[in-house]
């Protein structure tokens, strides 16, 4: 398949051959994006990463021989700059955290809607980050365990529930500056590195690189 040059160049890793080609009827007629590789496990994708140096890959978490995580820390270890979206049917906290510390750019369920996942691909392109609703939900529940004072966990939720910084701050009686300080601390007292890991649970939101 030739890609033009507009195009958003794509390679599809998973160990379910019916997963790979719902992914490539559902890019198949999107004039902006083509399937340029796909792979069935982890050594798999790493070989085809080399090979087509794709723009954004999406990566199944556990396949054979070697997992999503483990081929993720690879290529980005080797590619620094490569775009991953995580597409698993695993939702719990710690898979989320190992994935985006990794590198993932975006951690989505496999029921995802179609049109969700395709905005997706098109922001981690230009750079974005996002996570899925139920994701973000998890990250949220996981920030409750770690050495977060009740100020911040009051900020992290009002986050996950898709407030701005200024609407946080109307809300609270605090300044902005405040809301930014207390989102410095919790992204430090989780170990994320990108707001987006706090994103809306009630819509789809995606959130420039900063």
């Amino acid at each position: 398949m030739n890609a033009g040059s507009s195009q958003i160049r794509i390679l599809a890793v998973d160990d379910h051959p019916v997963v790979r080609q719902g992914i490539a009827g559902l890019l198949g007629v999107q004039l902006d994006m083509v399937l340029v590789g796909e792979a069935s496990n982890g050594r798999e994708a790493i070989q085809q990463f080399r090979a087509h140096r794709p723009d954004v890959t999406l990566m199944d978490l556990q396949m054979p021989e070697m997992n999503g995580i483990d081929a993720l820390i690879a290529i980005r270890s080797e590619f620094p700059d490569a775009k991953v979206i995580v597409l698993t049917t695993y939702v719990g906290d710690v898979q989320i955290l190992r994935a985006l510390k990794a590198g993932a750019h975006a951690y989505l369920l496999k029921n995802t809607l179609h049109k969700e996942l395709l905005d997706a691909i098109r922001a981690v392109h230009v750079g974005k980050k996002s996570l899925s609703p139920e994701a973000s939900y998890e990250i949220a529940e996981h920030a409750t365990d770690d050495a977060l004072t009740p100020a911040e966990i009051l900020v992290l939720r009002l986050i996950a529930a898709g407030n701005a910084n200024k609407q946080i701050a109307d809300q609270l009686s605090i300044t902005e500056e405040t809301v930014k300080s207390r989102v410095k601390c919790i992204l430090m007292g989780i170990r994320l590195t990108h707001r987006a890991a706090i994103s809306s649970v009630r819509q789809w939101k995606t959130i420039p690189e900063t």
